[in-house]
């Protein structure tokens, strides 16, 4: 028999193809997301840009985008990529190469994710939008600051952003335990505002 779960450091028992809300924790998603490097790891600095920074920043530029959203969004933003704490962050190339069975495990771990804290299973088309607009331009920003693009290369293939959104925002690159930490203390901000 074939193993499809993964023992998480906080005991919890997490099977990828029927996950449960009850087996998500949130220091689980943050150390995962903390170690697993975005770009798969071609980025410059002295640490590699990992998942939970790039969500803080997705989190960052979604407020900016809806600065009027509740809580629940902008936790939304902080987990779209929760998912990559048990499967990794693979770049798009990839997931088309996979093909349709990589998005339906991913579905069914955001669903057991945003179950967990508070969130519905599938979050409204006008916010799904509005932070896949704030992926976006955090993508061009960490192609044309760490990834070794040009502003013309990174707007053919993220968009021209709107500069005013990204207005005093620079990619921030530091150790896995302090970004860690940043994720889950910004998590239980916006958890502890939500109604």
């Amino acid at each position: 028999m074939k193993r499809a779960w993964q023992r998480m450091l906080s005991g919890r028992r997490l099977d990828l193809l029927d996950p449960t809300p009850v087996d998500v924790e949130i220091e689980d998603i943050a150390r995962g997301l903390a170690f697993v490097a975005r770009w798969n790891g071609q980025t410059s600095g002295a640490h590699a840009y990992s998942v939970a920074e790039h969500s803080l920043l997705v989190e960052t530029l979604f407020t900016r985008i809806a600065d009027k959203s509740p809580a629940k969004w902008r936790l939304a933003a902080l987990l779209h990529d929760a998912p990559e704490y048990v499967i990794g962050d693979m770049i798009s190339p990839v997931k088309a190469a996979v093909g349709p069975g990589y998005e339906a495990l991913d579905e069914r771990l955001t669903a057991a994710i945003h179950l967990r804290f508070g969130l519905p299973a599938a979050i409204p088309v006008a916010v799904k939008r509005q932070i896949k607009k704030a992926d976006k331009i955090s993508a061009w920003m960490e192609a044309t600051q760490i990834a070794g693009f040009s502003e013309t290369e990174a707007s053919k293939f993220f968009g021209t952003p709107d500069h005013k959104i990204m207005q005093g925002l620079e990619i921030t690159l530091r150790p896995p335990a302090e970004t860690r930490d940043a994720f889950t203390a910004r998590h239980n901000e916006l958890l502890a505002a939500m109604p």
